[in-house]
């Protein structure tokens, strides 16, 4: 059995006013935390003055033809209270697929977001309002598609190249 209770970060942020969705911790026991994307700037901004102020990995996932598309930003609150240890919390935003594919951006806040978003822009589609160069940046800029996305269909192009 999965315990959905909120913790200690998702607690503290409901708390403070803002509304998340209770998520499992992932199976390092890391608190995940969904949230909206209207609000994931206020959220990661919290975070970010609570000690949050490492963007670990952003990334985004897709979780199966037809369901939905998922970003992640993974925070670190390094030398916290304690001194030694290194404390992580993982926000989500949950996209449907045929819905809009729009997260904002946290290059504000985090400077470290800049591939990691266009990357996931590149291979999954998901758009980073506010970002300062939304464009591919693995892909040709005419490549048609998403090549992580589970429904992606490679195209048939392949080309004989002469050896001489």
């Amino acid at each position: 059995m999965t315990d959905l209770s909120p913790g200690p970060f998702a607690d503290w942020l409901q708390q403070q006013g803002f509304a998340t969705q209770l998520l499992a911790a992932d199976h390092l026991g890391i608190e995940r935390i969904g949230v909206d994307p209207a609000v994931l700037p206020l959220v990661a901004a919290a975070l970010k003055a609570k000690g949050f102020d490492y963007l670990q990995v952003q990334g985004a996932y897709d979780e199966g033809p037809g369901k939905n598309l998922v970003s992640f930003y993974h925070l670190a609150q390094l030398g916290n209270s304690d001194g030694h240890s290194i404390v992580e919390v993982r926000l989500e935003v949950s996209l449907p697929r045929s819905g809009d594919l729009t997260v904002p951006s946290l290059y504000p806040l985090y400077r470290g977001a800049d591939w990691q978003e266009r990357e996931c822009f590149d291979m999954f589609g998901i758009t980073y309002s506010g970002h300062p160069l939304q464009k591919r940046l693995l892909m040709p800029e005419d490549w048609v598609g998403y090549p992580l996305r589970k429904d992606y269909v490679q195209p048939d192009f392949y080309e004989l190249q002469d050896a001489h």
